[in-house]
């Protein structure tokens, strides 16, 4: 098996296990047992757990980006794409096996004490405003709007790891059109 095959089956399996166990739960033989890779390969690739963990999160925040993105993006009105978030929220929400941010969970169990969890915590939440900073420069809404509405959807997405519902995104939703037409007025 080749490098990038392998790395691919044990970030497959990382992923899988971190995010539905939490990361101190498992351990580098349940990740070698779930992707089928020896354990020699596996700390030929990842010589620590830690490192096997920023590369799931890592991976983990090049999908979850997308997959919002391609959603807003299919939108025409620049305030229904600030609106789509919340949309798309709630559909992660509704997924089989969602236990919430896996980068709020990842910084949760280890932020404390990893390095690396916390600053791929860190990324991944200034992308995701960065995100939010575009769609709101785009509608022509004040650019502190953002930070709000950023505090809607992480909040959203605490309460739905908790609750295990979708509905923290509905109410999220509405609160964020309640910020627009607030803003829309002056």
């Amino acid at each position: 098996m080749d490098s990038d095959t392998a790395r691919a089956k044990l970030l497959d399996a990382a992923e899988e296990l971190f995010y539905a166990r939490g990361i101190q739960t498992v351990g580098m033989d349940d990740i070698r047992t779930a992707s089928g890779v020896s354990l020699k390969r596996l700390y030929q690739l990842f010589p620590a757990k830690e490192q096997l963990v920023e590369a799931y999160l890592e991976r983990r925040d090049t999908r979850w980006r997308a997959r919002l993105s391609e959603y807003v993006e299919q939108f025409d009105d620049p305030e229904r794409r600030v609106l789509a978030v919340f949309d798309w929220l709630e559909l992660w929400f509704a997924e089989p096996g969602f236990r919430g941010c896996a980068w709020i969970n990842s910084h949760g169990e280890l932020g404390a004490v990893s390095e690396g969890v916390t600053r791929q915590a860190r990324h991944h939440k200034e992308a995701f405003r960065r995100l939010l900073d575009e769609l709101v420069a785009a509608a022509g809404l004040p650019a502190e709007l953002s930070a709000q509405l950023l505090l809607l959807a992480e909040g959203a997405m605490v309460t739905a790891g908790i609750f295990g519902r979708t509905d923290p995104a509905r109410q999220g939703r509405m609160a964020a059109a309640a910020l627009l037409a607030v803003a829309r007025r002056g």
